[in-house]
């Protein structure tokens, strides 16, 4: 099995890291289906984030060209462009819809996974924009789907459909913006309709949102859209920072550090695997630059995870006010992926985080954890 090589954990990026990351990119074989959320948080969905993490690092075609792969395999899966089996379900609206079910058992209900998979879609289509000397250039891997023989018709073609999946079913069925765009679900939505969109699930909603509001913004082609996406991603990050979603609170090291819920309504007691997902995304906001998530709040979650999720070595609390429960708020030997962004933010614990799940000079098969491990080495080295 090819596995990703780790270097050390300080210092610059390496090209080794980077070559290794490729091999095993090369390697990995898409999911066929979203079914059970093989594109959102199952290994497909989370092999192309890190995809696209790592070519903000690395700027490497052979990176971009892996993700595209990827991307060609999302877009031909579509609920209303594939053939049956894996499309053509009435779903929940009447129709068949542009999405991508994680089930086909009658009702079929719509998620915040469906955020994830359009993000995936605006997240290579932002990357490819951003890399203009690649505009004319033939898309190195084919193009077997009809997709777009250059890398700017690949784009092209990724961010109309994204948009297109927005406009025919997200926004105009999936989710209630009537109180000031703050996310809630449709009340026909069968899964949770009438009720607030639950944080991981916003940022799922929020990846999309933010990867086509970079696109558009480099197109400079429809600043009602772009105006309209940045407004729900506002309205999101401060519904959870200054409208009632978090509390802050003093830990028992006297510092600052955040308490929040699953979905708004609940101030305490997120489950580490949820909370993870959100951290995430709002990591995803932070390094955007674009949505004033501060270094400062950052470094508040990083206190929470340091000062009051970890209990000892390797022994992760099962919620981020530090209380265990089961399932998803069961206590954890490892580091869901999520919080190593946190590392950036309280350098003192960079090693002992990032020693739990990966050794140096070792190999890894999770390319989430790899990604994110890189990002914060870069980040802290690039400081440095």
């Amino acid at each position: 099995m090819v596995e990703i090589s780790v270097g050390n954990f300080s210092g610059a990026v390496t090209a080794q890291e980077l070559q290794s990351f490729n091999t095993f990119a090369t390697s990995l074989v898409p999911a066929t289906d979203n079914l059970g959320n093989n594109w959102a948080q199952g290994h497909s969905g989370e092999q192309t984030k890190a995809m696209g993490l790592i070519y903000l690092i690395s700027n490497e075609q052979a990176t971009l060209d892996q993700m595209i792969r990827f991307c060609d395999a999302v877009l031909f899966q579509r609920n209303d462009l594939a053939a049956s089996p894996i499309g053509q379900y009435e779903i929940w609206t009447g129709r068949v819809d542009p999405v991508w079910p994680n089930n086909v058992t009658a009702p079929i209900g719509t998620g915040g996974e469906q955020g994830d998979l359009v993000g995936h879609l605006a997240s290579c289509a932002y990357l490819i924009l951003k890399t203009k000397n690649l505009y004319n250039e033939t898309v190195t891997i084919g193009d077997p789907y009809g997709y777009g023989e250059t890398y700017l018709s690949r784009a092209t073609k990724y961010l109309v459909e994204a948009d297109y999946s927005m406009s025919h079913h997200i926004l105009e069925s999936q989710l209630d913006l009537s109180n000031d765009n703050k996310m809630y679900f449709a009340q026909g939505d069968p899964y949770h309709g009438g009720k607030a969109v639950p944080w991981n699930q916003q940022m799922m909603f929020n990846y999309a949102f933010q990867n086509l509001c970079d696109a558009h913004r480099i197109l400079g082609d429809n600043s009602a859209l772009l105006g309209k996406y940045k407004g729900i991603i506002v309205a999101s990050l401060d519904w959870f920072f200054t409208d009632g979603g978090s509390v802050m609170k003093t830990d028992s090291k006297g510092n600052t550090v955040y308490d929040w819920g699953y979905v708004f309504g609940e101030t305490t007691a997120e489950d580490s695997n949820h909370g993870s997902l959100d951290i995430a995304g709002f990591a995803r906001a932070y390094i955007s630059g674009d949505y004033n998530v501060t270094a400062a709040q950052m470094k508040t979650f990083a206190n929470m995870f340091v000062d009051v999720m970890t209990l000892g070595a390797k022994n992760y609390a099962g919620r981020v006010d530090g209380s265990n429960g089961t399932g998803h708020a069961a206590p954890t030997t490892d580091v869901r992926s999520g919080y190593l962004f946190l590392a950036e933010f309280r350098s003192d614990a960079y090693e002992s985080i990032m020693s739990v799940d990966l050794t140096q000079g070792g190999s890894t098969s999770s390319a989430d954890t790899f990604s994110r491990f890189l990002w914060v080495k870069n980040q802290l080295n690039k400081a440095s």
